[in-house]
């Protein structure tokens, strides 16, 4: 199989997981995913990620008692052996004065793939990650001792799945790609 093939057959099996086993994640698997995200690519090479791995079961707890926002159960995150926060560092130039000229802001971006690293890489090891994007960043900057310049901007929960992840439905590639113009499918 070619590497293009393997990577598809990756990015095809990575979906949202929740339900976990409760046996702890080895400190090397994480370590790999951390290695993953550390390697993206950042506008100016700024790199401003930060992950905190919460494995404490007191703090996941806390986390999810008082992190989440109301209304959106998430009974999974509770099983989840691992927390992972996302954050970055805010550059003066690259993430406060480039997106006021060109209305991007470039911490998504780079948190976006940086995350998106991590997960490919959670999920060829064999376990399962969920971005969570529901949650209060104060409570969770105090819990997590976050100094002021750091934001939050996502949680992971990260662990070995409870149950093969179903298929999600995905659009069809003529649907969201184009070429040259709207109108025109590729």
């Amino acid at each position: 199989m070619s590497n293009i093939e393997q990577f598809i057959k990756l990015a095809e099996h990575r979906t949202s997981c929740r339900a976990y086993r409760q046996d702890p994640v080895p400190d090397e698997m994480t370590r790999q995913c951390l290695e993953a995200a550390r390697l993206a690519p950042s506008a100016c090479n700024k790199q401003p990620w930060r992950f905190i791995v919460v494995t404490d079961p007191v703090l996941r707890k806390e986390i999810c008692d008082h992190g989440l926002l109301p209304g959106l159960p998430m009974p999974w995150l509770r099983q989840a052996p691992v927390i992972v926060a996302i954050c970055a560092e805010t550059s003066l130039v690259t993430h406060k004065i480039a997106p006021v000229l060109s209305k991007v802001d470039y911490r998504l971006v780079d948190l976006g793939i940086a995350g998106e690293h991590f997960v490919l890489a959670a999920d060829a090891l064999g376990l399962g990650t969920c971005w969570i994007g529901w949650f209060r960043e104060k409570p969770v900057k105090k819990l997590l001792d976050i100094p002021r310049n750091i934001r939050v901007f996502s949680l992971l929960s990260m662990g070995f799945p409870d149950k093969e992840p179903e298929n999600s439905s995905r659009f069809a590639l003529e649907d969201i790609a184009f070429s040259n113009k709207w109108e025109n499918p590729l």
